[in-house]
């Protein structure tokens, strides 16, 4: 049976058992074929198209951490206040949390390349223009149409992954990126200054905009289109808001979304509030201070690269899932037990290393299991997922300065509390209760809805 007739099938066999669909209210939502292999990975070693996924992927905490050591220059170069400077990183992360939500279904419906290849080109343009910018007003401005084509890398880098590999495949793939997750977030933010020494703050976006048009080359020549056209969709805008309102209502897609948005939670809570937390309440130094959040980091990648050895060998996406995330809680609760009773340094740094370590688990699997069910989708599904691990995390990270900044128990509170919410709505929405058995077309995303 051709693919377009399996999907018809899908999709009569779920309007048969669910009124909603049948009234219409899911209309025009594309049902996954599970008996339709990937298609064939690209040309060439997995390993060189992980490392262009990865750089894709890299983008994001590239464009907002490589900034940071720049931004009192910056403040004093464009004599402006250091909020409006900071507002400037406000607006990245707008760009790229929104800037998902157009690139995904947009691929879904023309194909990964063509999106890809003007995302990329708009922020190697873009990032020259923030070089040269005269008033902190016009960088805002830029920066958020910098996070907007950002964002395409980001969400396409994904949606590929699920275009091509399924199962335990995706999971390893997705652990492969969590080199970039955990590495990217140290390696800017050092860059950035190494630029600073030689040049200022308007450097650091040059070498963006090189970072850009390497890519822009590196995507034209060795990366090829990964969405077939049998799987393309027309690009019908209230479509594409009936699919994110299905996907929303979709218990396993909900679920494990907002379990990776609540781990990426985890990560900006500490982000945010661990260097004050252990250099100014605990006296640690500089130097101590960066070791400290480099092993954090390579406990970080470290347990995503294990993660990946593991799936479909060991144990599933969703036990592996389920475990980490009740390992993360309880050690989120061993660390606001070890502060608040005023336990030794080295008892917090280990409950927090326990807790950071975990998300290479988390993220990664809740990631593949948010895509699993929506492969014809995976654009649209990779955008909201995106987007809301980006919205979830830039909201939990001021929540540790609005609790002061003069104890560790605001940080210890909001990663515990984060943490706790990521497996409480994993277990109640996204874990899948019983294994289905096999048959010729996926379940339909109205069966599963909430």
């Amino acid at each position: 049976m051709p693919p377009g007739d399996d999907v018809t099938s899908a999709r009569a066999d779920v309007t048969r058992h669910d009124p909603e669909v049948a009234a219409g209210t899911l209309a025009e939502a594309t049902v996954g074929v599970a008996s339709d292999p990937p298609e064939p990975a690209p040309r060439g070693s997995k390993l060189r198209f992980a490392l262009i996924l990865g750089g894709l992927t890299a983008f994001g905490p590239l464009s907002v951490d490589m900034y940071l050591p720049a931004l009192p220059q910056l403040t004093t170069a464009l004599g402006t206040s250091s909020a409006q400077a900071q507002l400037t990183l406000t607006t990245v992360l707008l760009g790229l949390a929104f800037g998902q939500l157009i690139a995904g279904p947009v691929s879904d419906a023309v194909g990964r390349r063509g999106p890809l290849l003007v995302g990329v080109s708009l922020y190697t343009v873009v990032s020259v223009l923030c070089a040269v910018a005269v008033s902190v007003e016009q960088l805002t401005v830029l920066r958020l149409v910098q996070g907007l084509s950002a964002a395409a890398g980001m969400v396409i880098a994904r949606a590929a992954i699920r275009d091509l590999y399924s199962g335990a495949e995706a999971t390893r793939f997705f652990s492969a990126l969590m080199l970039v997750t955990g590495l990217a977030p140290i390696l800017a933010p050092v860059i950035g200054g190494g630029v600073l020494t030689y040049t200022t703050w308007r450097g650091v976006f040059v070498v963006l905009a090189g970072f850009g048009a390497l890519l822009l080359a590196v995507v034209a020549f060795a990366l090829p289109e990964t969405k077939p056209q049998r799987w393309r969709q027309p690009l019908k805008w209230r479509a594409t808001a009936r699919t994110f309102g299905m996907l929303l209502r979709t218990r396993s897609f909900l679920g494990n979304a907002l379990a990776a948005g609540f781990g990426i939670a985890v990560m900006f809570a500490y982000v945010s509030g661990s260097s004050y937390v252990l250099q100014d309440v605990y006296g640690m130094s500089p130097q101590a201070f960066a070791l400290t959040f480099g092993l954090n980091s390579v406990g970080l990648v470290a347990c995503g690269q294990i993660n990946g050895l593991l799936a479909g060998r060991v144990a599933t996406e969703q036990q592996l899932l389920g475990r980490a995330l009740i390992a993360a809680t309880v050690s989120g609760a061993v660390l606001v037990t070890t502060v608040a009773a005023g336990l030794p340094l080295v008892a917090v740094l280990a409950a927090m290393f326990v807790l950071i370590s975990c998300m290479g688990f988390v993220m990664p699997n809740a990631a593949m299991l948010a895509l699993a069910d929506h492969r014809e989708v995976s654009g649209s599904a990779s955008a909201l997922l995106g987007a809301c691990q980006f919205v979830i995390g830039a909201l939990a990270a001021p929540l540790v300065g609005l609790g002061g900044v003069e104890s560790a128990l605001p940080m210890a509170l909001v990663m515990f509390g984060v943490a706790l919410a990521a497996t409480v709505t994993w277990w109640a929405l996204g874990r899948r209760r019983h294994t289905p058995a096999p048959v010729t077309v996926a379940r339909g995303p109205g069966r599963d809805a909430v």
